[in-house]
């Protein structure tokens, strides 16, 4: 059903068009220039046009621009490590990424053409990812390992017989400029070594740009089903007093520390739909924004009331969705899950900080699943695992290269 709504979607945006404004002036010339590479006004256009037709969340133009910006490192990277996707290996990721929405390459293409995007546009995006995995598989594949204990501890989250609860502490560091991202890796490094729980939350009240701060980063305890399904990974292979590696966030660069975890009578769900809204306020965190946000703190308990806020105020400042939390942008993700319904957070900012997001959960849905083999488990927990270092690898990359918008 998903595939089909996928495949409806994607078919009727399409027919109906995109309404993107467009100038050729200067459509080729850079919109960015990675160290020795460049990025088009027009790679820009055509990657914002086919996000908008999968319908992915967030600013199309920023997400578009991002990504564009994330693979020329990790394609450079690529090929200084020899790794060059075959065209057969192309042909047949673009397969797999066709039939995620019901279609063949061909009959993707097509349709992509009559939303004004390229098939070369198309390609590249495949290309990319299927060097980056490759990349990431090679460079850190070796370091995965699993025990039987950890699958033991994730069948028994996923299997209904019970579930996990975790006690963990946090911090949160800058990464909002190149500068404040390599000071802060470097922080980061030293902080994941730790294993003691008094010098961890000294370094949250010194360091973290968490409200959580002023309590030395602790948290209250909280289902490890809320957490985004690369960090459940993480946290399940720490013992109590260890940190995890660093995980990279908008704007941020988060480590937890395990204080706690225990097994309960109640069963947790495999995964987790969340209804969530965002509200977006000008100013950032000015006093004037901050100030706006407790107001309508005051004034709403549930989301539905924020329909009134925005009562007579451009629609795009509402936002709410319902997805998968293994679907919902990772800070964001993170916020939720220190949230129960009705609550709200204030710590994310958009647009450069300039947008400060009034975050709110609505609501939790449990999505159970079917029972699982060992085998299946143990694959999750290694891509899990494979997606962070990932992460953790590209925010080097980031932080070592010359990013430059003319």
């Amino acid at each position: 059903m998903r595939i089909l709504t996928l495949c409806l979607t994607f078919t009727g945006l399409v027919l109906t068009g995109l309404a993107m404004p467009v100038s050729a002036q200067n459509l080729f010339s850079p919109a960015v220039k990675v160290n020795d590479q460049v990025v088009t006004h027009y790679e820009v256009q055509q990657r914002a046009r086919f996000m908008t037709l999968l319908r992915a969340p967030g600013n199309a133009q920023e997400q578009a621009l991002k990504g564009l910006i994330d693979e020329r490192l990790q394609t450079a990277a690529a090929a200084a490590a020899g790794i060059n996707p075959t065209e057969e290996e192309v042909q047949g990721g673009m397969e797999e990424f066709a039939a995620r929405a019901n279609l063949t390459a061909e009959q993707f293409v097509k349709a992509l053409a009559g939303g004004g995007v390229a098939a070369e546009t198309f390609r590249d995006f495949v290309k990319s990812g299927l060097a980056w995995r490759s990349l990431v598989r090679a460079k850190f594949g070796p370091r995965v390992k699993v025990s039987e204990d950890e699958i033991d501890r994730a069948i028994a989250q996923t299997s209904g017989k019970g579930g996990l609860r975790v006690l963990l502490s946090e911090i949160i560091l800058p990464a909002n400029t190149p500068q404040a991202t390599a000071a802060s890796q470097a922080r980061a490094e030293k902080i994941a070594q730790t294993t003691s729980l008094s010098v961890f939350s000294a370094n949250a009240r010194r360091y973290s740009a968490s409200p959580s701060a002023r309590q030395g980063g602790r948290l209250q305890w909280m289902p490890l089903s809320n957490l985004p399904a690369a960090i459940r990974g993480q946290i399940l292979a720490l013992s109590p007093g260890q940190v995890t590696a660093p995980i990279p966030i908008t704007n941020g660069i988060v480590l937890f520390q395990l204080r706690a975890i225990e097994e309960t009578e109640v069963a947790e769900p495999k995964d987790l739909s969340l209804e969530y809204a965002q509200y977006f306020i000008a100013g950032g965190r000015s006093d004037a924004a901050l100030k706006e946000a407790a107001r309508i703190k005051a004034k709403v308990d549930t989301c539905d009331d924020l329909y009134g806020i925005n009562k007579d105020k451009p629609e795009e400042l509402l936002q709410i969705d319902t997805q998968p939390v293994s679907q919902v942008p990772q800070d964001i993700a993170l916020e939720l899950a220190k949230l129960d319904p009705g609550e709200v957070s204030t710590r994310l900012t958009r647009n450069n900080g300039q947008t400060l997001v009034f975050l709110m959960m609505c609501g939790r849905t449990p999505e159970l699943g079917e029972d699982v083999s060992r085998d299946t488990i143990r694959a999750q927990l290694v891509n899990q695992r494979l997606q962070s270092y990932a992460d953790g690898y590209l925010s080097e990359l980031k932080a070592d290269a010359t990013i430059v918008y003319p």
